[in-house]
């Protein structure tokens, strides 16, 4: 399900695709309440009628909203719009872990402090009972 430019969420005007993984296609949207882009995860149809996958989103969501740290990604807001359950959240503008590798061997400093920081958003995450469960170098922004 790609869900062209131009295109509402409830208040939020879809503006580019940003990527996919296995919970949900990622836009990059604009809130037209406050004015500010943020990303959009939105459950493909195909498994927001899987009940447990609808309500591993959901869960998803709601784990993420009640951490705060620097190093974990806010969720502002959840909703439906004809059947396609979504979530708002910061806009990350960067490069993955993945982008960063593929272009050639990092110093090691550099992966230091990237694994110090993937390292304290987990703890953080640990310490309220909640696994990551979908932990790649394509899902780390920098």
């Amino acid at each position: 399900m790609t869900i062209p430019a131009g295109s509402r969420l409830g208040p939020y005007q879809i503006l580019s695709p940003l990527g996919a993984g296995g919970m949900g296609e990622v836009y990059r949207a604009r809130d037209t309440r406050l004015g500010r882009e943020v990303a959009i995860k939105v459950l493909p149809s195909e498994l927001s009628s899987d009940k447990d996958r609808l309500r591993r989103f959901e869960q998803e969501a709601r784990a993420a909203s009640a951490l705060n740290h620097p190093n974990i990604v806010t969720v502002h807001d959840i909703g439906e719009v004809d059947s396609a359950p979504y979530m708002a959240m910061d806009l990350v503008d960067g490069k993955t872990v993945r982008e960063l590798i593929v272009s050639g061997p990092l110093p090691v400093r550099k992966l230091l402090a990237i694994a110090t920081q993937v390292a304290d958003g987990l703890a953080k995450a640990h310490s309220a009972g909640i696994v990551h469960r979908d932990l790649k170098p394509e899902n780390l922004m920098m």
